[in-house]
């Protein structure tokens, strides 16, 4: 058994993603590797087959590896819900919420989560793919690290350091971080990739030279700046989008400060006749056919901050010109007369009015909703597929004319007498070729091209494995991973 970790000098350096194209780049060689990630901080999450919740970032890289998602890929999970606190996942399960202090005295509990699942998966798979979090450089965050380097030294494993040139002060960054760690830590590191160059690698070349000169450790590689290249974020929004034909459908969706699995749109960025924006803070919502309500790890203080925008007056006329609205998980509970939190589990005990347009009301409880469910949406009876992460409980005559028939026999969601507005507790609505199709059609564009998402997000995996064997030393990745050298 073998574990090989991936570590950045800052957030967003291209961890996910290097982690990713190896995986895939080991399993095309016919290697058993698992992706790790010992703690997670995101929104987007992701229900395993056991039905508990991981990061989304780690259910890509187990497609990339040919495996199902399991809670072991990330024992730890946080999501937070105001500046100062967060919902702890444990092994796919919501344990308690705390402030960042109080968590910071509960890391030795979650080290022995951690642990414990490496310790599984080590023992089922040769090769064990690490992901860190953040820095390892962060000094504040140094004491009782279960995320970086304090994971590293308990398992003993190598790290490879990954920096983002396009961010400007590559070498600062890599040297920078090196420096302030302690000898031990810069012993684990064996190696640098640089990620995201553009221009000519012979321009580079002196600074990798003298990269190597100053630290002893080799540059592993550098790895191009790839414009159309469409992963899952593991936390930021990503608004970049594919060519658009001429006629689109417009679709808005209002970015509010808890947007949670924000990666439900991917599949609307990537359609040829979808123009998808999102809308941010102190941005008026323009003529649309359809305006998506997002899910929220804050419903209540989401909601409230939608009204500060102007946003639900922007709402109301779009339905009366005639625009299409559909509500997904915490955008559901915001559709209804109101929103209860007797126990303050997303922030104050207390109520709050909905939007009103749907007859009925939602209850917060303490046990989250965490399942993959498929079944047939009312419009065309089309087939869809999805997942449940919510903790709240609705109820109300609205219901009555449900948006999903689900196989496991409940209802889920509701559509308008009208047929304006629909909503459902469903994440990954559009990853369904079928729904996807239905949805639009229904939006009101009129000839729907199928885009099957599932195939363009295994297309990118496949090309960053190319990545790998173009621009990265085959050889030291492959003694890193404890595997033979392949004939020159």
């Amino acid at each position: 058994m073998t574990t090989v970790m991936v570590q950045g000098t800052t957030s967003d350096a291209g961890k996910s993603t290097l982690v990713t194209a190896l995986c895939r780049w080991l399993k095309r060689q016919g290697v058993g590797v698992v992706p790790f990630k010992p703690q997670n901080m995101a929104l987007n999450s992701a229900v395993t087959a056991e039905g508990g919740e991981i990061g989304r970032a780690q259910a890509v890289q187990a497609q990339a590896a040919g495996l199902a998602p399991h809670t072991d890929m990330n024992p730890v999970l946080l999501k937070p819900n105001s500046d100062t606190g967060a919902q702890v996942i444990i092994h796919g399960r919501a344990v308690t919420t705390m402030n960042a202090v109080a968590y910071h005295d509960y890391k030795a509990v979650a080290m022995q989560a951690v642990l414990a699942s490496h310790e599984r998966l080590s023992a089922a798979w040769p090769v064990v793919m690490v992901e860190g979090a953040g820095s390892p450089a962060e000094i504040n965050l140094r004491a009782g690290d279960i995320a970086n380097m304090g994971f590293a030294e308990a398992v003993d494993c190598d790290v490879l350091l990954i920096a983002d040139i396009n961010r400007g002060g590559v070498f600062a960054h890599l040297v920078g971080t090196l420096e302030l760690l302690s000898p031990s830590e810069q012993a684990r590191v064996k190696g640098f990739i640089i990620n995201r160059f553009r221009g000519d690698i012979a321009l580079l070349q002196p600074g990798l030279d003298w990269l190597e000169q100053r630290t002893g450790k080799p540059v592993v590689g550098v790895l191009p700046y790839v414009m159309d290249l469409h992963l899952e974020a593991e936390d930021g929004l990503d608004r970049r989008q594919t060519a658009k034909a001429q006629q689109v459908l417009k679709v808005i969706v209002p970015v509010l400060p808890r947007i949670s699995n924000h990666t439900d749109f991917d599949p609307l960025r990537l359609h040829p006749q979808v123009d998808l924006q999102f809308i941010g803070p102190g941005e008026t919502i323009p003529a649309a056919d359809l305006i998506i309500l997002p899910g929220s790890k804050s419903v209540r203080s989401d909601l409230a901050y939608l009204r500060s925008q102007g946003w639900a007056t922007a709402i109301d006329r779009h339905l009366r010109y005639g625009g299409k609205l559909l509500g997904i998980c915490g955008g559901l509970q915001m559709l209804g007369e109101h929103l209860h939190d007797p126990l303050g589990l997303e922030g104050p005990a207390g109520s709050s009015p909905g939007l009103g347009l749907l007859a009925f009301s939602t209850d917060l409880a303490a046990e989250k909703q965490l399942r993959n469910v498929s079944g047939r949406l009312q419009l065309e009876d089309a087939a869809v597929s999805g997942y449940e992460i919510h903790a709240g409980v609705t109820s109300g005559p609205a219901l009555e004319r449900p948006a999903v028939q689900l196989d496991d026999g409940r209802d889920d969601g509701a559509i308008s007498r009208d047929g304006q507005i629909l909503c459902t507790y469903l994440h990954g609505l559009f990853e369904s070729s079928a729904s996807s199709v239905a949805l639009l059609r229904w939006a009101g564009l009129e000839a729907v091209q199928s885009v099957d998402y599932h195939a363009l997000r295994e297309t990118d995996i496949e090309r960053l494995a190319d990545l790998v064997e173009r621009h990265l030393d085959t050889r030291l990745l492959r003694t890193l991973c404890g595997l033979a050298q392949e004939p020159v």
